[in-house]
């Protein structure tokens, strides 16, 4: 199905909340009716074309027979799904009430007929307690109209009934003749996020999450599986989603690995895990599995913060997928991720995030900004890597700060390092921009692995396949493009032969660290003596021994003299650091001339706190390089007290792919400055009329 075809089906959708809901709920509550009553319209489509046989397994001596999980198993097989409803209704049969009191009555019996999965996904919904009594009675309290109980539901059902609308996995003619497609679960997931969307922007909501489109999905799950093709074997494996959305990555990477089995002969076993945190995506996701009859063992999914209460804590994966929500604040987490409930970031000791030890760093911890927590889902992935022959593949998607946002030693950084230190990312793929529904911004992909291929041990590739792509025919949110076949195909191409072209650069991992160092000027001070300055050093030191500094102090002439003869000055009486400082902070004059400071009492330059910079120097330079090409020919008296500094990693795309624009020709630029001033010229005669 196209995205024009998806756009229509939400467009349509999205009617039914202007045409039925409006006057009678406020605009931000249409989100409460409109997505589980889709959801509902999708389950009953599903249940259909057994729903007779589903009724008379019930009403069969063998349906009497049977109670609880037995039945459960029964009736699941004959309704092919995961799911059933044993009211003798089905949408249709609703509208079919002679008068609202049935339908009232009739539409409670078609709820509570749905199996225990599917109440769940009402209660998820908050069906239950927030939309079923609205769907009955919008009146208040003070309303005295007569608008009839339940005619808003009977105007849904119809609308949601309409020939026009398909939301079956099977095509079905409307009411024109014309052949509608059916609704695989991914473009399901689709609509749903669409719709999600629209409510989030008529609402001044941020959606918090990016739904990746279908293509993008497709290139993840074909650079996860494509690369492994041959040695995957007969047996049982497993795919996750930390950040599972309405689990649309989940469903075309069980695809695409399940393409690739049959088309080498293999059995292979998928089980999938997903989680996430928001009820009502969760609710989808699981109406999903339910749809495609899922059993318990094939699919995990659960509702509940990864970060901070991770369902899966432990557990390793074979593949795994997923588009974590960048750009939105982890801080309402922290309480929850520490062991004391100190809401103190520096409390956590979650070893996913938390790597005592490591770097000879006794508090080595990888936890970014709490106002971004996209590296965390980073992070917990590489947490549940295997360890066998095939170990772990997986692709996630991120925006640019995951690159390079931090310094050296900071939580942005420490992931980076501990990433490319072991040796974990094997290619970032920038993709275009405006391919996601919710932003416009650049995204990339990384994808990791424990497994390289001997020839890209200790390297990384980084893809730029921001051009590569088509434009959509009607922009859906803020996607206007989305990636083709032979694009996808490209980027593949270069995973599976992993070489330098315009496009792709294959780096060593130390080519994207660095060091920062500290790089110091000594300090040199002549003395300044004067009553004003010696009133505030006075003010400064310490009781015990201001006179005796004083008496020698005062003795000094007044104006500019060496360092030197002010330290002369003082022989015999013992400065500690506190006082030599405020010597130098009330009575010295920095001098470029002037002698370097601290040299005959320690050995070592007093630094010039003014001027001293930061360096960041590539770790496949050494220190002393660097200063002696870059710093010493300018500044000869630089020095460098720590030469080990901080390592810090950054990923940048712009130092390997940009192409500057190329300058205009002088020519080119005096023509254009003699046009416009003919140009003026003619405009400014036509004013006062000369001819």
């Amino acid at each position: 199905m196209s995205d024009f075809d998806h756009n229509a089906i939400v467009s349509y959708i999205w009617g039914i909340a202007n045409d039925v809901l409006r006057d009678r709920f406020v605009r931000g509550k249409y989100r409460d009716v409109i997505l589980p009553m889709t959801v509902l319209r999708r389950l009953d489509a599903v249940l259909e074309p057994t729903k007779a046989a589903v009724m008379d397994m019930i009403n069969s001596p063998a349906g009497k027979a049977l109670t609880g999980d037995a039945l459960k198993k029964l009736l699941c097989n004959v309704s092919g799904c995961g799911f059933y409803n044993t009211s003798p209704y089905t949408m249709a049969d609703l509208t079919r009430a002679d008068t609202l009191e049935k339908l009232e009555a009739n539409f409670l019996t078609y709820l509570q007929g749905f199996s225990s999965d599917v109440q769940e996904i009402l209660t998820r919904f908050d069906f239950y307690n927030v939309t079923y009594p609205k769907l009955l009675d919008v009146r208040g309290e003070n309303d005295n109209s007569n608008t009839p109980r339940a005619e808003i539901l009977s105007s849904l059902l119809t609308k949601y009934l309409s020939p026009s609308l398909n939301l079956s996995p099977h095509p079905k003619m409307d009411g024109k003749g014309n052949m509608i497609p059916g609704l695989d679960n991914h473009a399901m997931g689709t609509v749903f996020e669409e719709l999600l969307r629209r409510f989030n922007e008529e609402n001044n909501e941020e959606a918090g999450e990016h739904f990746t489109p279908r293509d993008i999905v497709t290139l993840m799950a074909d650079i996860i599986f494509e690369p492994i093709a041959e040695d995957l074997k007969h047996g049982t494996y497993s795919l996750y989603d930390g950040a599972c959305g309405t689990g649309g990555m989940l469903t075309v990477g069980e695809d695409r690995l399940k393409q690739l089995a049959t088309e080498r002969s293999l059995r292979i076993n998928l089980q999938l895990f997903g989680q996430e945190i928001n009820p009502e995506t969760y609710a989808i996701a699981k109406a999903d599995a339910l749809i495609k009859g899922r059993a318990d063992n094939e699919f995990h999914i659960s509702c509940a913060s990864t970060l901070s209460a991770d369902s899966f804590y432990g557990k390793s994966f074979n593949f795994m997928m997923s588009n974590p929500p960048y750009g939105k604040s982890w801080s309402s987490e922290v309480k929850n991720m520490t062991p004391n409930e100190t809401a103190n970031k520096k409390d956590i000791t979650d070893d996913r995030f938390v790597k005592p030890g490591y770097a000879d760093d006794p508090n080595y911890a990888m936890l970014p900004d709490t106002g971004d927590g996209q590296l965390l889902f980073l992070l917990n992935m590489v947490s549940k890597m295997k360890s066998d022959d095939l170990g772990s593949r997986f692709a996630s998607v991120h925006n640019g700060s995951s690159l390079f946002t931090g310094n050296a030693g900071q939580g942005e950084s420490n992931a980076r390092r501990y990433l490319l230190e072991n040796d974990l990312v094997e290619a970032i793929i920038q993709l275009p921009e405006k391919i996601f529904y919710n932003t416009g911004i650049a995204t990339y992909i990384w994808l990791l692995t424990n497994r390289k291929k001997e020839n890209m041990r200790g390297k990384v590739q980084l893809i730029d396949a921001s051009q590569w792509c088509r434009p959509l025919r009607k922009n859906l949110g803020e996607r206007n493009c989305e990636m083709a076949p032979e694009d996808r195909a490209r980027v593949l191409d270069l995973i599976l032969n992993p070489r330098n072209t315009d496009n792709s650069i294959v780096l060593s991992n130390e080519e994207l660290g660095y060091r920062s160092i500290v790089v110091e000027r000594p300090l040199r001070l002549q003395a300044e003596i004067s009553p004003e300055r010696l009133t505030q050093l006075k003010e400064k030191l310490p009781d015990k021994q201001r006179d005796a500094i004083m008496d020698k102090l005062v003795h000094l002439p007044h104006g500019t003299l060496p360092w030197a003869e002010l330290e002369s000055s003082l022989k015999g009486i013992k400065l500690t650091q506190k006082i030599a400082g405020d010597l130098r902070n009330h009575l010295g004059v920095k001098c470029a001339d002037a002698p370097i400071l601290g040299i005959e009492k320690t050995g070592h330059p007093i630094a010039d706190a003014d001027l001293r910079e930061t360096e960041q120097i590539p770790l496949t330079e050494s220190v002393d390089d660097f200063m002696r090409r870059e710093v010493l020919p300018y500044a000869p008296d630089s020095f460098v007290p720590d030469t080990e500094g901080k390592i810090g990693y950054e990923i940048s795309f712009n130092r390997y792919f940009y192409k500057p624009a190329p300058l205009r020709s002088i020519a080119d630029i005096i023509a254009d400055i003699r046009a416009l001033d003919e140009g003026s010229d003619a405009i400014l005669n036509a004013i006062i009329g000369k001819e």
